[in-house]
């Protein structure tokens, strides 16, 4: 089998990406190697600071590289909106949109609008986001969305009678399983919406295995990963290839190839077989309009 890398990225040129969460880890990573090809990347970020550190940092290797950074967080819908309208008033066209940000067993929380802080973040936001960008991703010839999924997704089993937990006792890593299995569930259930429709538009997913990244630091799994994460760069490969491989199909899911998908280089990998579940899919997504009060059109 052979080693896919950023080698193996086509030229980029001419085309707008945004990448969610890529001031630090694979969403950084990920923006570096679009950049690298040509890609004008919007960081898409909560820290106009960690932002603009991360822009100078890419620019330091990569001097020609376009750029720019947007204030997005995704706990709060009035931001997510606030982006979309600036983005979709600014551009012609966005031809890649990654939903790379998350936030991983933080101690409980809600997001600004009333969400368990994972599920609203992972999840809701990013359904959201891509909701009030997608028709002008859909009128952008060749373009894809990516979904940042997770192993833990394996973890995940939806429960729509309590999704903020009030009413049962906080299990962090349950939580966030529960929000990586959303976000194939709705990576699917677009997939399937968009081929009904005889849309174009290509939707994947991906998941990075265990990668050494801020979002893990926050985890208490150090130690862990010290023995057995891989760098950021190896991290992103599933990503990038679910962005740019010219072989890859709507609803294809891309991970590592070695260690149970924990690391190693990338290739098209499945899901379990809950996260299949078109009748989950399809509430879900019921449920996700409801809750962010966003109707999404495909």
């Amino acid at each position: 089998m052979t080693k896919w890398t950023t080698d193996n990225i086509p030229d980029q040129s001419g085309r707008i990406a945004i990448i969610t969460g890529s001031n630090s880890g694979i969403g950084f990573e990920a923006a570096k190697a679009l950049a690298e090809k040509g890609t004008e990347v919007i960081l898409a970020v909560r820290s106009q600071a960690k932002g603009d550190a991360a822009m100078a940092s890419i620019l330091a290797e990569l001097p020609n590289a376009k750029l720019q950074v947007r204030l997005l967080d995704l706990a709060d819908l009035a931001s997510v909106k606030s982006f979309a309208e600036q983005f979709n008033a600014d551009f012609e066209h966005l031809d890649l949109l990654i939903n790379n940000a998350g936030i991983m067993v933080p101690p409980y929380n809600k997001t600004v609008d009333g969400f368990e802080s994972q599920f609203g973040t992972n999840h809701l936001g990013h359904f959201a986001l891509t909701a009030q960008l997608y028709d002008l991703i859909k009128s952008t010839p060749d373009s894809r969305i990516v979904n940042v999924s997770s192993n833990a997704h394996k973890m995940g089993k939806l429960s729509f009678d309590d999704l903020a937990w009030d009413n049962r006792r906080y299990f962090p890593w349950k939580a966030y399983g529960d929000s990586k299995i959303a976000n194939l569930y709705f990576t699917y259930e677009l997939a399937r919406k968009i081929q009904t429709a005889n849309g174009t538009v290509m939707v994947t997913a991906a998941h990075p295995g265990l990668t050494a990244s801020n979002l893990a630091k926050g985890a208490g799994v150090r130690f862990f990963n010290s023995i057995f994460a891989q760098s950021g760069s190896m991290g992103t490969l599933p990503t990038l290839m679910a962005a740019t491989e010219p072989t890859a199909k709507t609803g294809n899911y891309f991970g590592p190839s070695k260690l149970a998908e924990w690391r190693g280089y990338p290739k098209l990998v499945s899901s379990n077989r809950l996260s299949h579940d078109a009748d989950i899919a399809a509430k879900l997504w019921e449920i996700s309009e409801e809750l962010t009060g966003q109707k999404f059109q495909v």
